[in-house]
């Protein structure tokens, strides 16, 4: 916890600064009938080690992905960290770096975001990056609201494979700022989003589709084909990732006809940490770049010839007028954005290939143990990346308490997005989960089925 020091000498000096001479002058405004008449009732003061020793009792009735053997996924992916992020991103120059407004003394911050921005490039098959956004959710949301700037329409597509609480968030977004918002349907057979449904939506005025891939079924989508029926009609195709280890394996998006990608980076050196903080990235194609939402860096170089970088576009209210910014979105996950650097790099081409084919192998392994269970089926015939659906007999819900009580996290019962799917569970797989695990957790969805 932190030291932070007050004494009475501390406290005369701070009223003093101010103009006052006690603390009850402060107070001189407040009408005296919100003030209270007596102390608070609070309990007596405690030493700093009695303290420390009650918040560390308090913090160990919290449960963490640790204290189980998960299964759990769904946009928030279970994936070792290795020990050099922690190191570096706790250095004092980037713990404690703010927005580098001055780029002669933020150097180092620049160029630790442009690296960021070229890893996001060439993971997605894209131009350009921005300086990354909130999280996975609002990356779409933006991206939504950019390609209407660019396509100078109003309807938007969302695939109903889409995370649905991304949906959720990008009809808030746009709540009252005019033009449909409307859903295309998944092939119940393949679990995945139909061409023809968006071809039948497809009108004059829609500005783009959303495509997840993997989508939140985990099954891997036809890009290619989704991609030639969206650019008929001259909208624009905006793919998020949910899960960028894919990315290993998986041909670019931006190589499949995407114009905007975009996605939740958390599975890159980003713990679970009970919801955040995430990140959100966004890339595109240069001709777009000056749509884009929030801050780019660039590289160049100074007066002396030397390689230099800088904020090259700065497109959010904050820097300028606001009719003409494209976001008021007022910060990067700066910190979060270095992890994910810092993870990418430590991996680099050969790691990131190695990590996603054991994510591979470990998925198609469970499925393999899984399907061979009576009571348990895949319900999508689309091949998947490290998740994927099975319909399993009985309720969802009470054969996943009775795995949480064996010490496994089985997954999410998937009813409580899709009404339909009342007896179907998400399962991702990922290198933290050992082949004893894969195993172990065969063994127990058997005896919670069939007892």
């Amino acid at each position: 916890m932190p030291y932070t020091p007050l004494s009475d000498k501390d406290r005369l000096r701070i009223l003093g600064s101010i103009g006052v001479e006690v603390f009850e002058d402060l107070l001189a405004e407040l009408p005296a009938r919100l003030r209270l008449k007596t102390p608070l009732d609070l309990p007596e003061g405690m030493s700093e080690q009695d303290l420390a020793g009650l918040m560390g009792l308090l913090s160990r009735e919290n449960s963490t992905v640790d204290d189980y053997k998960s299964f759990l996924g769904a946009g928030a992916y279970n994936h070792y960290i290795p020990a050099t992020v922690d190191s570096l991103i706790s250095r004092s120059e980037f713990f404690t770096a703010y927005t580098p407004y001055q780029p002669e003394i933020s150097q180092g911050t620049l160029q630790a975001i442009f690296e960021y921005q070229t890893l996001i490039c060439q993971l997605t098959g894209m131009d350009v990056s921005n300086a990354s956004l909130y999280d996975g959710a609002s990356a779409v949301s933006e991206a939504v609201l950019m390609a209407r700037r660019i396509t100078k329409r109003d309807g938007v597509l969302l695939s109903t494979a889409l995370h649905p609480e991304y949906r959720e968030t990008v009809k808030t977004y746009l709540r009252g700022s005019g033009g449909p918002v409307k859903e295309v349907l998944y092939c119940t057979e393949a679990g995945t989003t139909l061409p023809e449904a968006v071809s039948g939506s497809l009108t004059e005025d829609t500005a783009c589709l959303v495509v997840q891939n993997p989508n939140f079924f985990g099954s891997i989508e036809d890009m290619e084909e989704l991609a030639g029926v969206v650019k008929k009609s001259g909208a624009l195709l905006i793919v998020a990732v949910t899960e960028p280890v894919s990315l290993g394996l998986l041909r670019p998006p931006g190589d499949s006809g995407a114009d905007i990608v975009v996605g939740e980076g958390q599975s890159f050196g980003n713990p679970l940490n009970f919801g955040g903080p995430y990140l959100g990235f966004l890339s595109t194609r240069d001709k777009y770049i000056r749509q884009m939402p929030g801050r780019v860096v660039g590289q160049s170089v100074d007066s002396d010839g030397k390689r230099a970088f800088c904020l090259t576009f700065a497109t959010r209210e904050q820097h300028i007028r606001r009719e003409k910014a494209t976001s008021n979105i007022c910060t990067n996950e700066g910190l979060c954005a270095l992890s994910t650097a810092v993870h990418l790099i430590s991996l680099g081409l050969t790691g990131l290939k190695k990590l996603s084919s054991i994510n591979l192998s470990k998925s198609e392994y469970l499925k393999e143990k899984l399907f061979s269970i009576e009571g348990i089926e895949a319900a999508f015939s689309a091949s998947t990346f490290n998740e994927f659906t099975v319909r399993v007999k009985g309720d969802p819900e009470d054969i996943l308490k009775k795995l949480l009580e064996k010490g496994f996290i089985g997954g999410l019962a998937l009813k409580r997005f899709y009404p339909e799917m009342k007896d179907h569970i998400l399962i991702a797989a990922t290198e933290k989960n050992a082949r004893v695990d894969l195993i172990g957790l065969a063994g127990e969805f058997s005896k919670a089925i069939n007892t």
